[in-house]
């Protein structure tokens, strides 16, 4: 492990001149400032796994140093994940490491090359603007990638900065280990690191890192990148690589990038139908921000459903309402024709790329999404008038705006059966949500009835709902009072909030009050792509 921050770069952070340096630069790693590695970090030898593909696909260069950064919070679980003991977070190399200022064991950092559709407008080369990846750590379930975000400047940077922010690196790292919580794939988030280095967005910000982890970083726009382009070996090599490392079970089917393109969108289906049934709005659904491995990629202005609208649009920055709510999952399907077309000329049957996505998409998305709803209700088997029930509760949950998490934790609470005398008060933490309560009631009413249609144990059956259902999710509110507290160095509400969301399903009483609707000064807040 090596020091990289010298003064001059904290004169000049974004010095065009640190921009693609070669690797060991005398004037960037000098030999007198290598420091000793910890035996915590021994977990840390790093591994070449997307660089093992030809040089056309990143750019290996350093990331820039970050001055005098902190801890702002770690996940003991992401740590874990990838052998690591939370003891190392107590070092001070820890931070050193993930500001970018230290080179970990085996890293040879880069930045990856991609282009993407953004706002369903093609945009053409992107790539990894401000992210430099350090390698891969072998684990038992396969190679996690390491990734800084934040860290500085790259050949695909755009005129940007290079740099992310504390609230969003906050965000993105709360909302990440909050996925992870809830059972949904994401990307993880081992850390935050900040720095008092001022950052200009809307205002002065502060600088910040967020340490990304995940198999890989490969997304839609990879393959649109190489496709547009015409350069077939690229592609060839790049879905090799995906299906050989992640995928191998698909080589030996007769047409493995039909496949390729098959398993990603079941995979994509699986992925939405879990977003819908959360209620968790990802707000920038670009090609460039599509997993190929179906994972939650990119948190930027995502949100949690809070007063149920199925058009609710959580990204300010969204004029025309494409990345609302209850459009994603025909987003999901607009982007899997996008990487369906990039991977045309390895398919070479424009039918055969047609099928992939026709025959897996829609059908694995409404199975996942029913089967999750009738999970959320309660129901263990499949009933001919179930959809029509969920049909008519999403129409009053649209009429009523009641908040949409709570109404389903608390639906797990009432009883199956309530005499009529006592139903009103076994039913008031359901029905105080919404305004019209006789037709709350109404629809209880033939919830129950539905029950009874399954002879099971009602605290059973409680049991399995609560396992669900969420209590806690990461309402824009929680992350706001945690950034505010952290702007002025108190970390303790980031901290708090990870712990909370590490275990959304239980009740955790001395988190009762994430679990309480937003208040009033939260109606205001909006979230962009700035976020």
């Amino acid at each position: 492990m090596r020091s990289r921050f010298t003064e001059r770069e904290a004169r000049e952070p974004f010095a065009a001149s640190t921009i693609g340096r070669k690797m060991n630069g005398p004037d960037h790693f000098p030999l007198a400032d290598r420091v000793a590695l910890p035996d915590a970090f021994a977990a840390l030898r790093l591994e070449p796994v997307f660089t093992r593909l030809p040089e056309a696909f990143y750019t290996r260069l350093e990331p820039q140093p970050l001055p005098a950064p902190y801890l702002v919070d770690a996940s003991d679980a992401a740590a874990s994940s990838i052998g690591l003991s939370p003891e190392v977070f107590a070092h001070p190399e820890f931070a050193e490491a993930f500001a970018g200022n230290l080179v970990l064991p085996g890293s040879a950092p880069f930045a990856a090359v991609y282009s993407g559709h953004q706002f369903g407008a093609w945009a053409g080369q992107l790539g990894d603007g401000r992210a430099h990846g350090l390698g891969s750590v072998r684990t038992a379930d396969g190679p996690i990638e390491l990734q800084l975000k934040g860290s500085g400047r790259t050949p695909y940077s755009r005129m940007g900065d290079g740099r992310a922010v504390l609230r969003s690196s906050i965000r993105e790292f709360l909302c990440s280990e909050a996925m992870a919580g809830l059972g949904i794939p994401t990307t993880r988030a081992l850390c935050v690191v900040g720095s008092d280095q001022p950052v200009l967005r809307e205002g002065v910000e502060t600088a910040a890192v967020v340490t990304r982890m995940a198999p890989s970083f490969v997304r839609f726009g990879s393959f649109e990148h190489w496709a547009a382009r015409d350069r077939q070996t690229e592609l060839r090599r790049l879905a090799d690589h995906v299906i050989d490392t992640f995928m191998p079970e698909l080589r030996d089917r007769t047409t493995p990038y039909e496949a390729l393109l098959r398993e990603v969108s079941v995979r994509t289906a699986r992925l939405i139908a879990q977003w819908q049934a959360v209620g968790f709005m990802h707000g920038v659904m670009n090609t460039d921000n599509m997993s190929i491995l179906g994972l939650t990629l990119d948190y930027g202005p995502f949100g949690f459903m809070e007063a149920f609208d199925a058009g609710h649009i959580c990204n300010h920055s969204d004029q025309s309402g494409r990345y609302a709510y209850a459009r994603q999952p025909d987003v999901a399907y607009w982007n899997l024709y996008a990487l369906g077309q990039a991977l045309l000329p390895l398919i070479a049957d424009p039918a055969a790329v047609r099928a992939a996505i026709d025959e897996t998409f829609p059908a694995t998305f409404e199975r996942a999404y029913l089967d999750a709803l009738r999970a959320k209700l309660g129901w263990q088997t499949a009933h001919p008038d179930d959809e029509t029930l969920i049909g008519d509760l999403f129409a009053l949950l649209q009429a009523q705006r009641p908040d949409y998490t709570l109404f389903f934790r608390g639906l797990c609470d009432l009883p199956a059966k309530a005499g009529a005398d006592s139903e009103a008060r076994a039913d008031a933490p359901v029905r105080d949500l919404f305004i019209d309560r006789a037709a709350c009631d109404a629809w209880l009413a033939r919830w129950r009835a539905r029950l009874q249609t399954e002879p099971q144990d009602d605290a059973e059956r409680r049991a399995r709902m609560r396992r669900v259902n969420p209590r806690y999710v990461l309402r824009n509110w929680m992350a706001e009072s945690a950034i505010r507290r952290a702007r002025e160095h108190d970390f303790s509400e980031v901290a708090a909030l990870r712990r909370c969301l590490q275990r959304p399903y239980d009740d955790q009483p001395e988190f009762a009050h994430y679990a309480q609707l937003p208040p009033d000064w939260a109606n205001g807040l909006e979230v962009s792509c700035s976020s």
